[in-house]
């Protein structure tokens, strides 16, 4: 039977005006301390966290005089480097209403130019997603023809997902431990689809979130877009201290919490059973809205694949759960196929909601998704098998070519979370680009600016010549010297 727990939400405001304080500009920039000339140092600085999402468009900057107060500089170097954001198509001025954020023409922000195929013929460690052999697709290409067909005798809109597919969907959250029915089942655009939805229906602008850092980088940006306030907690090479999470639920009080359990990202890391449960009581005791993403669960190596995160939630804890998954992870993110798991009452909620931006997704990528999940005991176990070889060409390559540097075995996932040792992952990354390798440093993992310098996440879904071969050229780049980090770096795709 479907839970039908009541959830609550908050009541909509009208938007306010985005006005950037002083104080928060301050925090997010550079210490211009020894930089010259200053104002270009901090126009570079402001338009970088524009590109990147950071400060986003059409806000108003903070007032000349109330930024140099804040900087401890002069005004009119906070005047030349408005100036400079103004010639340089990042910023325009109203008369009377201040100065305003832009993107010169021609410009992409990140969230476009990380989708973007690459230029060149570099090897990619920005992407932590597998590839799918071209004849599994073939194949279930073959066999959803005459399924399609049949569809196209109705409309082709489903804005709760295919009913089998639901089906499907809710069948293997029963078998894992959780027990499911369809009605409970949202199929969506991806994960990130799913994230997206729930944030525009649970939050609004100013909410507080609890999050891991570090985290996901894209569900990090769908935060910031939706102008939440991120409190995190950390995830250390130990893992998660349960104590840290209890008492930011207790004390901040967030109206949801982000949370990735199963062979973490970027970590790899799994959170114990006991700790999923004190989580679990926590978030129900503060009325917290837990969204667990579960896009990693089935890529488990060395241990059984967990149970849902919800599975150790008392029956009266169990409607304030929301679970995300996806295909992009374990199969193709071509095919951009997720679904969330929650009430039935809030599926609801969220398909009307999703009928403002698309309708309903793709029939032929829902019938493609049902046919690889219908095969998952045949196609999933090579897949794992690949990803442990691959792995261990990785972790061989770096214990032989960069010895200095360190990490833990993660017992599932995709990557390596490595220490290099020394704050120089954005500096490695840039030149590493000339070396033909695109991978992107620590910091795009944080919930803050300026930590995780010393780390690189490295995924291990390439072949492993491939893997070997990057990390020979990354080795290269680190013997021949590394330069100070750009602001002006490009930024680039991380999944």
């Amino acid at each position: 039977m479907a839970d039908s727990i009541p959830f609550r939400t908050t009541d909509r405001v009208d938007r306010p005006k985005r006005t950037l304080g002083s104080r928060q500009l301050a925090a997010m920039l550079p210490d211009p301390a020894g930089a010259r000339p200053v104002y270009r140092h901090l126009a570079q600085a402001i338009s970088a966290l524009i590109l990147d999402g950071r400060i986003a468009l059409h806000a108003r900057l903070p007032a000349e005089r109330e930024l140099a107060a804040a900087l401890n500089t002069s005004r009119p170097t906070i005047t030349a480097a408005y100036d400079l954001l103004r010639q340089s198509g990042y910023a325009r001025s109203r008369q009377g209403s201040g100065t305003w954020t832009a993107l010169p023409e021609g410009r992409t922000p990140t969230g476009v130019a990380r989708v973007l195929a690459p230029r060149d013929t570099a090897i990619d460690l920005a992407r932590a997603a597998p590839a799918l052999p071209e004849q599994v697709l073939v194949d279930a290409l073959g066999h959803v023809a005459p399924r399609l067909a049949e569809h196209t005798h109705g409309p082709g809109y489903y804005p709760f997902g295919l009913p089998d597919l639901r089906a499907v969907i809710a069948e293997r959250f029963t078998q894992r431990g959780l027990a499911t029915v369809p009605e409970q089942i949202l199929v969506t655009s991806g994960a990130q689809h799913a994230l997206t939805l729930v944030l525009g229906l649970l939050s609004t602008p100013g909410d507080r979130i609890m999050v891991e850092n570090p985290s996901y980088p894209n569900a990090l940006d769908a935060m910031r877009r939706a102008r939440l306030r991120t409190v995190s907690v950390p995830v250390s090479d130990t893992g998660w201290d349960i104590e840290i999470i209890e008492s930011t639920l207790r004390e901040v009080v967030p109206q949801l919490a982000y949370l990735i359990a199963d062979f973490h990202n970027p970590t790899g890391l799994l959170m114990p059973e006991q700790e999923r449960a004190r989580s679990l009581r926590a978030a129900q005791r503060t009325g917290t809205w837990l969204v667990i993403d579960e896009t990693l669960a089935d890529l488990a190596l060395d241990v059984p694949a967990p149970p849902p995160f919800a599975s150790h939630a008392t029956p009266s804890g169990a409607g304030q759960v929301i679970t995300i998954g996806s295909m992009s992870k374990t199969y193709w993110g071509g095919l951009r196929i997720g679904w969330l798991r929650a009430p039935s009452r809030l599926v609801t909620e969220l398909a009307a909601q999703r009928i403002a931006t698309d309708l309903g997704g793709s029939v032929l990528d829902q019938l493609l998704a049902l046919d690889l999940l219908a095969r998952a005991v045949e196609l999933l176990p090579p897949r794992l098998e690949r990803m442990r070889e691959q792995r261990t060409a990785l972790a061989a390559a770096l214990a032989e070519h960069i010895p200095q540097w360190t990490w833990q075995l993660p017992p599932g996932g995709l990557s390596l979370w490595v220490d290099l040792g020394e704050p120089i992952a954005s500096a490695l990354a840039e030149r590493s680009l000339d070396y033909g390798v695109r991978i992107e440093g620590g910091a795009y993992f944080a919930t803050d600016p300026g930590i995780f310098e010393q780390r690189l996440r490295i995924p291990y879904t390439t072949p492993p010549d491939t893997l070997r071969e990057a990390v020979h050229r990354m080795a290269t780049a680190l013997a021949d010297g590394l330069p100070l980090p750009s602001t002006n770096r490009q930024p680039h795709w991380v999944a």
